[in-house]
């Protein structure tokens, strides 16, 4: 039986995301129903904040339980800006810039605790913001008038899209860099790689800003989607842990398992609202904990050991 050579399967890799992505970019002309679009949506921005997420926890090794602080600052400041006149695409530039700032400026100290005292660390944060954006912004944030009316799925659809495809391609340039590697040694063993002259400081910093930088675009297109929330909303722990139980259950520490992980997150999640109303959180529950006992790689470690077997028997 002849063997797909390495350049061949990466010619059919390429050929699949680029059909992939030409689909996806069809998608809302050929597609009208708006719950459906909106369903694309949430895939997309559960994608780009699951990918956000992974390039901290599963790159690094470092859980951050208050990756939520970095979505919610990157919402907070994009709406503010827009709805105070300012142009889109600045005003979500910003709203990640200042999710980098947070993130750098709580960086240093967080990252003198390791394990399970940063992950407590970063949860503490992210609830310090939740309660002070919700005790100073009390109100509704709501859309004017006059965008109300000229309000179009379409253009949020496409910028979900394209900031997902960003993140994604930042995630893959990042692994296959010399810092990637770096990195990546740092979460297999610190103090190995301190002493082989990794700065492992340096390197989680570059971690944490990267995953803060599109985690806070992510919250800025979803400010721009939305017509109407409570700023505090953006801030909320759900952010933080529905992006880490997609990691998990799609395969930490690689490009693809968030993508998967998001998919079957978000349709399983509406199929389950729809006919179990409040037991799909439960349900949830129940899967985080299958997979994190019987399959700690997810779907694409039990991909891997398929493809390994298969390979064999070739």
């Amino acid at each position: 039986m002849s063997r797909t050579s390495p350049e061949q399967s990466r010619r059919i890799q390429i050929i699949f995301i680029l059909l992939l992505i030409a689909i996806l970019v069809a998608l809302p002309q050929v597609i009208k129903s708006d719950s459906t679009i909106n369903l694309a949506v949430y895939v997309l921005l559960f994608v780009s904040l699951a990918s956000s997420w992974n390039i901290l926890g599963g790159f690094s090794g470092q859980t951050n339980l208050g990756h939520a602080a970095f979505f919610g600052a990157g919402a907070l400041t994009t709406r503010m800006l827009w709805l105070s006149g300012w142009n889109l695409f600045p005003s979500l530039l910003a709203g990640g810039l200042v999710a980098v700032a947070l993130a750098l400026l709580i960086g240093v100290p967080a990252f003198r605790l390791r394990g399970v005292y940063f992950a407590i660390g970063t949860l503490a944060l992210s609830q310090i913001l939740y309660i002070t954006v919700g005790n100073m912004l009390p109100m509704i944030s709501s859309l004017p008038a006059q965008d109300l009316a000229v309000y179009q799925l379409a253009p949020r659809y496409y910028l979900f899209l394209a900031i997902a495809l960003f993140t994604i391609g930042a995630g893959y340039a990042l692994i296959n860099s010399r810092l990637g590697l770096g990195i990546m040694a740092v979460r297999e063993e610190e103090d190995a790689a301190e002493s082989l002259g990794v700065s492992a400081l340096k390197h989680k910093l570059v971690a944490l800003a990267l995953s803060a930088f599109f985690g806070g675009l992510t919250g800025g297109a979803f400010a721009f989607y939305h017509v109407g929330y409570y700023p505090q909303l953006t801030f909320g722990p759900e952010w933080t842990f529905d992006a880490l139980m997609m990691v998990y259950i799609g395969g930490m520490g690689t490009i693809v398992g968030p993508i998967i992980g998001a998919v079957f997150f978000v349709i399983l999640r509406e199929l389950l609202a729809l006919n179990l109303a409040e037991m799909h959180l439960i349900v949830f529950g129940t899967l985080f904990i299958l997979v994190v006992l019987f399959l700690p790689g997810g779907f694409m470690g039990v991909w891997g050991k398929i493809s390994k077997a298969l390979a064999r028997q070739q």
